[in-house]
């Protein structure tokens, strides 16, 4: 399966944080990404910002229950009740 493109538009009134957690969230619900979510310095670099905007758009998705870290392994898509 070929990486997510996230990308930030800088004309938007939306924080870069939420845009990136927008399109890691559909990329989730379209089964784009289903398992190992990229990693906050992937993201970062891949789309040129710092790492604590990548790690306050992972935290929305925290938050929301779609991921979870695993210490040491990664942070991985969170299996639904009824088999998602």
């Amino acid at each position: 399966m070929p990486p997510v493109e996230i990308t930030i538009d800088i004309t938007s009134t939306v924080f870069p944080y939420v845009q990136i957690a927008n399109q890691l969230r559909e990329a989730i619900a379209k089964g784009e990404i289903t398992d190992v979510v990229p990693s906050l310095w992937d993201i970062a670099n891949d789309v040129g910002v710092s790492y604590n905007t990548a790690r306050r758009a992972m935290k929305i998705l925290k938050d929301e229950g779609l991921v979870e870290a695993v210490p040491g392994r990664g942070t991985f898509v969170r299996r639904r009740e009824g088999g998602q």
